[in-house]
């Protein structure tokens, strides 16, 4: 009797040991997924706005046949080609969470996010209950896809850290194409 008390309870205290790690782990495929839905959710966001030749705010951005066609004409402040030094980014006002100046081209997302906004937060800038040790950031790259030449395509880079200490880390790179250069928002 007393060798069978002890066998069981060495085959339970295994099993105990067993389902104590397997529970310690089992929040890591959580946090992996939570950071791939942000991941996702941002670059369809930015994938969603318009590629045009200009800013879509300028009074020529539904006609230009080119970047010279905006006010100011190639190169100049409303010129969304991307190819000119420093073109990357938001303009001037513009933010992700504004009502009244958002974020309205592809290019505006590159270098996001704002700092002042910690966690993770929704389009209107509130933020999202239990992802608020998350970050997230974008780079938007002009580079060729195929045929494409990279003044008409643009490799997007999300990156997606879970909470401090977990080692999470979700990168996913997407394209977008200038397929419809004069269409507005």
């Amino acid at each position: 009797m007393i060798v069978f008390i002890v066998i069981v309870g060495i085959a339970v205290a295994g099993v105990v040991g067993a389902l104590s790690m397997a529970t310690r782990a089992s929040t890591d495929p959580m946090i992996q997924k939570q950071a791939l839905a942000i991941a996702e959710a941002l670059l369809e966001e930015v994938q969603l706005q318009p590629l045009t030749y200009c800013d879509p705010d300028d009074p020529n951005a539904a006609s230009a046949q080119n970047a010279a066609g905006c006010t100011g004409g190639a190169g100049g402040p409303n010129d969304e080609s991307l190819l000119v030094a420093g073109k990357l980014g938001p303009e001037a006002g513009e933010t992700r969470y504004s009502a009244t100046t958002p974020y309205d081209n592809v290019s505006d997302y590159n270098g996001f996010p704002n700092p002042l906004v910690p966690g993770i937060t929704d389009i209107t800038g509130a933020a999202i209950t239990g992802l608020d040790n998350y970050t997230a950031s974008v780079t938007v790259v002009n580079q060729a896809l195929g045929a494409i030449p990279a003044s008409d395509s643009l490799l997007i880079t999300v990156t997606v850290d879970g909470p401090p200490g977990t080692n999470t880390r979700v990168v996913l790179d997407g394209y977008r194409v200038r397929y419809a250069p004069n269409a507005l928002p």
